[in-house]
């Protein structure tokens, strides 16, 4: 019989409870449901000191369960018998969940036993499923326990810390492989080791956690996508603008995240003035005033505001990772303000953008985009249903007229409006979710935002927020990862190393370097002691797009030898050929 993977993942979740049971009789039970390529199970293993090593014996004893066949039986139990079968069996984590159950309202709770073919039964847990019929029906080829991790008990710091065993599982063998194989591949490829590796950024403990530091490599990376994003935005009639890092805290409790957000904010308050302030963690309440500064009439709509600013958001340290998790993001944000009637025109700029931008990065291959729209219950979205039937609308069209690979997702919109999610595979097949548009009725109203129409009446914008990159510490960090460290020309910090075979042709060395200085290549000059083989090793570890070895034939005829360090070509040039050369791969901004 054919499962659902889901369903298998969350079959052998159980298998694994039981089999860390076994091996473990007095370890006590938390949840254990099926993820994206997986599933974990949270135990408590009390005074033992369970070590990552111990999985290899887990993940024997799982398969053999699976070879012993056993069956698995659903049954239910008044939710008052199974809190007291749950007591009985001291299990206090699954307990609390039969008594959460039962303040809920139900009315029964579901267990799945395992029984072998002698009828024996051997493990019991309380679960809803499903699950497969018998173990059997598990390929014990298509899982493998991967890690283990801290996790608090329903996710709350303040209770108890647990131990999380995770594991990967798949329809097949060759999947799992797949995955196995991207799993070493992303290794190779970790941003937090090549961005070391190439100084391209730094993580300072006495700065702080979260607060990457770029290098002057790293910046150069940096600053060329600030500049890409802003190339496509001024040619569309976006305009820019600056915030300060700092606000009052009216100005969040007028966009209100005074009271949803303030725990993830940061506060800080002069040292002279006594005054207190939030340091910014989003954009849009700042746009928002620059708005409502200005009378704009239905002639001057769409207004679009952009501004690559830096916010800063108290994210669990934990959590913290290199580019890719950070406290100090520098969003590509943006946000334009338009009539109604306008929605769809300006979706399709901005999907245009978007559409550029990612082909540049080779990611629009296998991508799909999220439309997020309300769900039934309308009672939890702010704004009337002509105004979202419009938006949803004005999404769609927009999405088919530009050819997007859409899903419509019922219920995922936000409270304030629509919206789309941009989803991107990396090099390895990595799923990220990058850029997004997103429809706001919310923020016009809070602040009260207007513009006079064709009736001479002041009427609301919709406030349309977009980000490209979505920030650019996550995207360098994406890319550093989906280059391999090896960056397009355009993007390489160093794009060529001139490496002379002796210190005789350091002069000519000098010419060539000051010629593509003057070109506006990047480049250095390796004049150092150290041997050809050893020169070119370092340029090549460097990750150097190309390598230009100087010798006396070079330089009789003005010529360099050329070394393509991602296609491993070696080729001889006139100088003037490899500069003209190189500066067309640079404007175009070939991959």
């Amino acid at each position: 019989m054919s499962y659902p993977i889901s369903t298998t993942r969350h079959s052998l979740a159980h298998i694994m409870a039981q089999a860390v049971k076994s091996l473990y009789p007095d370890v006590k039970l938390a949840i254990g449901p099926d993820i994206e390529n997986g599933f974990y199970y949270d135990f408590d293993f009390g005074d033992v000191k369970f070590e990552e090593a111990a999985l290899k014996d887990i993940e024997k004893k799982m398969k053999n369960i699976i070879k012993q066949n056993q069956k698995f039986e659903h049954s239910t139990l008044p939710v008052d018998e199974a809190i007291k079968f749950l007591e009985s069996k001291n299990e206090p984590f699954k307990v609390e969940m039969a008594r959460d159950l039962k303040a809920s309202g139900e009315t029964e709770i579901g267990f799945y036993r395992n029984v072998t073919q002698q009828g024996q039964e051997v493990f019991v847990d309380m679960c809803r499923g499903p699950h497969v019929e018998k173990t059997i029906e598990i390929d014990e080829n298509t899982f493998k326990l991967d890690k283990i991790a801290g996790a608090y008990w329903k996710g709350d710091a303040k209770n108890q810390m647990l131990t999380r065993i995770y594991a990967f599982a798949y329809a097949t063998r060759e999947e799992l492989d797949a995955h196995l194989h991207m799993l070493e591949e992303a290794k190779k490829r970790d941003h937090r080791v090549l961005g070391k590796k190439l100084k391209l950024f730094t993580i300072s403990e006495l700065v702080g956690a979260g607060l990457p530091l770029m290098q002057p490599k790293g910046m150069i990376i940096r600053q060329g996508i600030a500049d890409y994003l802003w190339d496509l935005h001024s040619e569309r009639g976006y305009l820019r603008v600056w915030t300060p890092h700092l606000a009052k805290e009216a100005l969040y409790e007028c966009s209100g995240h005074a009271g949803h957000y303030m725990d993830d904010m940061f506060s800080v308050r002069g040292g002279s003035s006594g005054e207190g302030f939030y340091v910014k963690p989003m954009n849009c309440p700042h746009h928002m005033q620059l708005f409502a500064d200005n009378q704009f009439s239905y002639r001057d709509m769409p207004i679009r505001y952009f501004e690559p600013a830096t916010v800063y958001r108290d994210e669990k340290s934990g959590q913290l990772s290199g580019l890719t998790r950070v406290r100090s993001i520098t969003q590509d944000d943006g946000h334009l303000f338009c009539r109604v009637d306008q929605i769809k025109q300006e979706v399709s700029t901005i999907v245009d953008i978007i559409k550029t931008f990612y082909t540049t990065f080779g990611l629009m291959e296998g991508y799909w985009v999220s439309l997020s729209v309300r769900g039934e219950d309308k009672s939890k979205y702010l704004g009337g249903d002509d105004v979202w039937q419009i938006a949803e609308g004005a999404l769609e069209e927009a999405a088919k007229d530009n050819g997007l690979n859409y899903k419509r997702m019922e219920g995922e919109a936000a409270f304030y409006g629509p919206k789309l999610d941009f989803m991107f595979k990396d090099a390895i097949g990595r799923e990220w979710q990058l850029a997004t548009i997103q429809c706001d009725f919310n923020l016009p109203n809070r602040f009260e935002l207007s513009f006079i129409n064709t009736a001479g009446e002041k009427e609301r914008p919709v406030v349309i927020h977009r980000a490209i990159a979505g920030s650019l510490e996550r995207f360098m960090g994406i890319m550093i990862e989906h280059f391999a460290g090896t960056f397009p020309l355009w993007l390489a910090p160093v794009q060529a190393v001139i490496v002379p075979v002796s210190e005789n042709f350091i002069g000519y060395a000098e010419e060539v370097q000051q010629a593509l200085k003057k070109a506006g290549i990047r480049s250095e000059l390796d004049d150092s002691n150290d041997g050809l083989n050893k020169k070119v090793r370092n340029a090549e570890t460097a990750h150097t797009n190309y390598i230009l070895v100087i010798g006396e034939k070079e330089m009789n005829e003005k010529s360099v030898a050329v070394r393509n360090y991602k296609t491993k070509e070696q080729t001889e040039v006139k100088l003037e050929i490899f500069i003209e050369n190189i500066l067309g791969e640079i404007r175009n901004k070939a991959l």
